[in-house]
């Protein structure tokens, strides 16, 4: 935070990448990784290297954590007006199960990358590494509130999920997905202890995995619904 109010991301990493050769930067965030239910998205955004004005253009992008819904879907659509490539990719509830939430964000951001329609030469990342990718990476604290092009991926990705989320609270409305998008509020909480976990729930999160197992002992409150 500065004394003004939120850190503005900027592109003086980017452009550093840029004057070295490195035309196509991908920046990449992921969303959905505390969730208890839903997928956990990633995305990746390639700005366009040296347009003018791409500052003011994104003016209005931020980490999505700190962003109104109503603005993160207003910046999505700008973001993609001017990247000059972007992707989404994600690790389903049993991927995450599988792999843990560190492993899963690290499949998510590999398949968004996959999906790429240009050939990245240098990754900006937020927080982590891609062991496995050997691509040259920076991975940066808070680097979403750091560098323009990882704030975009954020938006991207959470715009993405949220959208996911909200068609999939049709399937099941009980939990209140298209208010809470998968994150353990009160209302979620009460609707797994009542119905146990559905086929978009995390079963290795500990919330999850307590009302399921509490559900299926005998003389429990309801019938758990399958995880897989």
């Amino acid at each position: 935070m500065t004394p003004h109010g939120p850190r503005r991301p900027h592109l003086r990493y980017e452009a550093r990448l840029w004057r070295q050769g490195c035309l196509h930067v991908a920046g990449l965030d992921e969303v959905g990784r505390g969730a208890w239910a839903g997928p956990l998205v990633a995305a990746a955004v390639v700005l366009p290297a040296g347009r003018a004005n791409l500052t003011r253009m994104l003016r209005g992008v931020r980490d999505s954590k700190i962003m109104t819904p109503a603005s993160r879907d207003r910046w999505a659509e700008v973001i993609l007006a001017v990247a000059q490539a972007w992707s989404v990719g994600s690790a389903a509830p049993g991927e995450v199960d599988d792999f843990g939430p560190l492993g899963a964000t690290r499949l998510a951001m590999q398949r968004a990358l996959d999906a790429l329609a240009v050939h990245p030469e240098h990754l900006l990342i937020d927080y982590l590494q891609l062991p496995e990718c050997l691509l040259p990476q920076t991975a940066m604290p808070r680097g979403d509130a750091r560098m323009l092009s990882v704030a975009a991926a954020s938006v991207v990705a959470k715009v993405w999920r949220d959208r996911v989320m909200m068609m999939y609270d049709e399937n099941f409305p009980e939990f209140g997905l298209a208010r809470n998008k998968g994150y353990g509020t009160p209302e979620h909480r009460r609707a797994l202890e009542r119905l146990g976990p559905t086929p978009l729930h995390r079963v290795s999160y500990y919330p999850v995995a307590q009302a399921r197992a509490r559900l299926a002992r005998p003389g429990g409150d309801g019938v758990p619904k399958p995880a897989h």
